[in-house]
């Protein structure tokens, strides 16, 4: 969502960078066009203003003028900035003394409340809550059916005695499913409500009774982050109507502008509190103003892809890989392609990938990104047998033909994957033993890590030895030199993943 706003910011920065000292001249025009890429991403006029102020009244000031890289100061300023117009701190939700916590979801229609409402329950689930759903959306068409499947497919109880599409009453739907709640001892309630395609008074009356009724211990505002403008306003208009907690900002996926994540904190004076970015129940995530700031300068979130992880990837199997990897044994195909299981789990690659520090400048690498490539690989693999997959040297030509008749892939395809993989493995050994690759710095042995080579063996390939029709790495097996990986496809995309899935 905020590509164009990171890359105009970016191309601001490099023109300053490499000064010695920054003049007024140049911190006025760094300001002006910090000023114009705000507003073309759509940030409010009433937001943009005190922040280019302070921008400038700091970069004036002693902080950069008697910094060493003054370039670097102005980018944490404007670091800083961005985080205080994004809230400040982490608003973390908070639970009621006597259960049940009840959350009431107030929005317009369209803006993705109920899909949210399975969200925040799945992530409530995965801390230990009991959450519940109450079904006080009776006017939308089939809102009801969709919360039922939503609860469902969130492993969580959906309170619904109403069938809605303009039948019910929402007030007593709220009061009798908090009853409900309380009687199976659910410690969390989560209140979907209806919504209109715009604000109007008859909307407004009955999400008062429905707050009325339920005493909210939060009131989340469910804002549609690709409406712009308008979502600041929406947000303005419940806040005083209403009265908000704090706000959810949906389809932070999505390649709008961007403006309304950066406005409705500073608008409305309510913070952030959570941001769903895709449809998948699990693309669910606590709003940190920090990282969201972070993302945007090119600076990468790598504590949230450490969460993501830690919550996805199996914890016994990723220890046992570690382990097996600093000992020296082979990486399998297998392994690899449980490895890839895992990954998928974070989503795709150029989502990952994106949240990793200075990806700006690789874009369009990130965006070439096929993931459907790992499917292709994982059939593949998967038409192996197990001891092919453990020693791919046996993969003679009926084999690979085999094999790419059992994937729908072709011969040429499987050639690629083996060799390909033959690279990555050796470059993994040869890490191990605290060999260094081109591109990368060397690393220390540790413990336990490498072999001794056979007695009488030199490197050098003996007598009756396989000889390569590559002049390459005929050149190094008969000199010893262990085969690496060419640095150009380390800087290309980092890890050995991206090797082995083949050129985007």
């Amino acid at each position: 969502m905020f590509a164009s706003l990171s890359d105009r910011l970016a191309a601001t920065f490099k023109q300053i960078r490499g000064k010695g000292r920054l003049t007024e001249a140049d911190i006025d025009e760094t300001v002006r066009e910090i000023r114009i890429a705000l507003l073309d991403a759509d940030v409010a006029l009433a937001v943009v203003r005190p922040f280019c102020a302070k921008v400038k009244e700091r970069a004036l000031g002693a902080e950069v003028s008697g910094a060493l890289n003054p370039a670097q100061q102005i980018v944490k300023i404007v670091n800083e900035e961005l985080v205080e117009i994004l809230g400040g701190q982490t608003r973390r939700l908070r639970l009621a003394k006597t259960s049940p916590t009840v959350i009431l979801l107030a929005g317009l229609q369209g803006a993705g409340k109920t899909t949210l409402a399975g969200k925040l329950a799945m992530h409530l689930r995965s801390q230990g809550h009991q959450p519940m759903l109450i079904a006080a959306d009776l006017q939308r068409p089939n809102a009801v059916d969709q919360l039922k499947i939503v609860g469902q497919q969130a492993n969580t109880v959906v309170f619904a005695p109403e069938p809605g599409n303009g039948i019910g009453d929402p007030v007593l739907v709220t009061r009798e499913g908090i009853a409900f709640a309380k009687q199976k001892l659910h410690d969390v309630v989560i209140v979907d409500t209806a919504g209109r395609l715009s604000i109007d008074s008859e909307l407004m009356s009955q999400l008062a009774k429905v707050r009325d009724e339920a005493q909210p211990t939060e009131t989340l505002l469910v804002i549609d982050a690709m409406t712009g403008q308008d979502a600041v306003n929406t947000a303005q208009a419940f806040a005083e109507q209403i009265g908000i907690d704090a706000v959810v900002l949906t389809k932070l996926d999505g390649d709008a502008r961007g403006g309304a994540a950066l406005s409705v904190a500073t608008v409305t004076g309510r913070p952030i509190m959570y941001a769903s970015t895709g449809e998948k129940l699990t693309d669910f995530e606590i709003f940190h103003p920090d990282r969201m700031a972070s993302r945007i300068l090119d600076m990468g979130d790598v504590l949230s892809l450490i969460e993501q992880a830690e919550a996805t990837f199996d914890e016994d199997q990723t220890a046992k890989m570690a382990a097996k990897l600093q000992s020296g044994d082979n990486f399998t195909l297998s392994d690899f392609m449980e490895q890839m299981k895992q990954m998928k789990k974070l989503g795709s690659m150029s989502k990952i990938m994106g949240m990793m520090p200075g990806m700006g400048e690789m874009k369009k690498q990130i965006e070439n990104i096929d993931d459907r490539e790992i499917d292709r690989v994982t059939a593949i693999i998967s038409s192996m047998t197990p001891a092919e997959r453990d020693d791919p040297k046996i993969l003679n030509g009926s084999r690979r033909s085999r094999i790419a008749r059992g994937s729908g892939m072709q011969v040429s395809d499987v050639n690629g994957l083996i060799d390909r993989f033959s690279q990555a493995q050796k470059m993994m050994k040869q890490m191990a033993k605290g060999g260094s690759v081109p591109g990368m710095p060397a690393m220390p042995a540790m413990p336990g890590m490498g072999a001794r080579p056979a007695a009488g063996k030199k490197g050098k390939a003996g007598k009756g030895a396989k000889r390569s029709g590559n002049p390459a790495k005929r050149a190094a097996q008969a000199s010893g030199t262990p085969e690496v990986l060419p640095s150009e496809s380390l800087t290309e995309l980092p890890g050995a993943f991206k090797d082995l899935l083949g050129p985007s």
